[in-house]
């Protein structure tokens, strides 16, 4: 049989940037928030990041270093409006672009503007995270990353003093929350951000501050949106040498995060979106209200902590239709798909009875169980189609549930793109490939609709240049983070599996290597217990 083979180097290969330029508009009415997303690959993302080296796409070690990050992931348990049509609105400065980078381990990374005078942070999109955190007055934090061509990137610090717009939030204040105590400090109502594993956390204080958006629009009004977010005085672990290492953006259901704060304001309807294009380009919008005509189905809400969770009922491969009963979590911060049984066996031996090309054995380094061999030539593929039907009867159809496989001997396969799962059901960022995908926390269902991403609703955004600070300020920073803060000041831990370690270079700065293999192996976290506590 073929050998696969994986090294170390693969987990290069995952890196998953999304770089984003926010701002707001002050309307009426509810306002929305847009972006597009950039494959790792891209022209911009070579000019942010100068990254070379990377795995070939399609190549085993390409989707290895995926799914070595994705393990982490899966360990985790977890615990309408009225008025106009919404406005898009996009990240200030950096435009309406988001970049996917699969060397950070395929999460969305957002350039985002904070404070007066503003500064630019590269923060790690996570819609299994609530808290928005980025490294401040440091203790103990990442300040710069090194390429592998010895490029220094700077990575901004967000500094209290230095932002006449910021506050820190009182230990009385309603901010704080009635939930919670002052025992981390005595003047200011603290957090602390505990990953389970290898010393990782973040620990600091709540402070507000002006986020700053513009409307996704040709007129492009500036909007200053007060928000809160953690001062993050101490970074541990992980967070020094590849984990978020310059803030994490959460995108969760609660209170906390940014998406509910913007809909607490009146700035945006309580609902966004993540566009997945096949080319890797993609978008976010904040307060989008979805599509005339999308399929939809209820959020599961039973369950101590909301989560962005469904409940599928049949599973369709080809022509035959297989009822089916289990709940999975939308992660667009997972890679690929993970199921359990008896959800993963319906679906792949069902593929595999009728998937036309021989089955090949894969070897240890390979993810997936199920893979075909085809010729080095060949375009077409005898796999069956695969559908989903998600409670309420709509259709979720998977546009490419497969991957192809470079093999040793300069053979090709392709594989179902399926993991099996110990625990939990994880609907991955490749089943969502093709589609827009709304998280509509108003109505509490999940909207989809095929999209390029770049269909009308999208044309209205002008996009802006990814890099635009000049020589002599900080390069866009670089962030990096799963979907390692779920579950902010109800108690819940995540159980964090361990991070590679590595040393960071000089004063604080990361050596790309290090800083994406930790990554990936960080982002693999993403569904992973952590404990946050807010005092009050």
């Amino acid at each position: 049989m073929d050998n696969f083979s994986c090294t170390s180097n693969s987990m290069v290969s995952v890196l998953f940037l999304v770089v984003l330029g926010l701002q707001l508009h002050r309307n009426e009415a509810f306002g929305t928030f847009g972006f597009d997303i950039h494959h790792r690959y891209s022209d911009p993302v070579h000019s942010i990041l100068d990254l070379n080296q990377l795995p070939q796409k399609g190549s085993i070690e390409y989707y290895s270093a995926w799914t070595q990050r994705d393990h982490l992931i899966k360990r985790r348990r977890l615990a309408g409006t009225g008025g106009p049509t919404p406005l898009p609105v996009t990240f200030a400065g950096g435009g309406n672009k988001t970049v996917l980078l699969s060397s950070l381990g395929f999460l969305h990374y957002a350039n985002v503007t904070l404070g007066t005078p503003g500064q630019s942070f590269l923060v790690a999109l996570d819609t299994g995270s609530d808290l928005f955190w980025l490294p401040c007055n440091c203790s103990s934090c990442a300040h710069s990353l090194v390429t592998d061509s010895g490029r220094h990137i700077d990575l901004n610090v967000y500094n209290l003093n230095t932002s006449s717009t910021s506050n820190i939030v009182p230990c009385n204040g309603t901010l704080c929350g009635q939930r919670r105590q002052c025992s981390y400090t005595h003047s200011a109502c603290g957090y602390v951000v505990a990953y389970l594993s290898n010393n990782t956390s973040s620990s600091g204080v709540l402070v507000q501050d002006i986020l700053h958006l513009q409307t996704d629009n040709t007129q492009q009004k500036s909007v200053e949106a007060p928000i809160t977010l953690g001062c993050g005085m101490k970074q541990t672990g992980a967070f020094l040498n590849g984990a978020a290492p310059n803030g994490l953006f959460g995108l969760g259901m609660d209170s906390v995060s940014v998406p509910s704060i913007l809909a607490s304001k009146g700035l945006a309807a309580n609902s966004f979106s993540m566009c997945f294009g096949a080319d890797g380009i993609g978008r976010i919008e904040f307060g989008d209200k979805g599509n005339p005509g999308q399929g939809e189905t209820p959020f599961n809400l039973e369950q101590p902590h909301q989560t962005y969770t469904i409940s599928l009922t049949r599973i369709t491969v080809e022509n035959k239709n297989i009822d089916v009963d289990f709940t999975a979590i939308f992660d667009t911060g997972t890679s690929f798909t993970y199921l359990n049984d008896p959800a993963y066996t319906v679906i792949t031996e069902n593929f595999n009875s009728q998937a036309k090309e021989q089955r090949i054995q894969p070897t240890v380094q390979v993810p997936f169980e199920y893979c075909y061999g085809i010729s080095a030539n060949q375009t077409a593929f005898g796999n069956p189609d695969v559908n989903l039907i998600l409670k309420g009867g709509d259709q979720f159809y998977l546009f490419d549930p497969i991957i192809t496989l470079s093999l040793l001997d300069g053979s090709k396969a392709y594989c179902l793109a399926v993991v099996r799962s110990g625990d939990v059901n994880i609907i991955g960022q490749n089943f969502m490939t093709g589609y827009r995908v709304e998280f509509d926390r108003e109505k509490m269902v999940l909207g989809w609709k095929s999209s390029d991403c770049y269909d009308s609703k999208e044309s209205k955004s002008t996009t802006l240049p990814i890099n635009k600070q000049k020589p002599t300020e900080a390069s866009t920073p670089n962030s990096v983070e799963p979907e390692a803060t779920r579950g902010i000041g109800n108690g819940t831990a995540r159980t964090t599996p361990a991070f590679p370690s590595s040393t960071p270079t000089g004063n604080h700065a990361t050596q790309l290597n290090s800083f994406v293999c930790t990554l990936v192996m960080t982002l693999f976290s993403t569904f992973s217990y952590y404990l946050i506590i807010i005092s009050s």
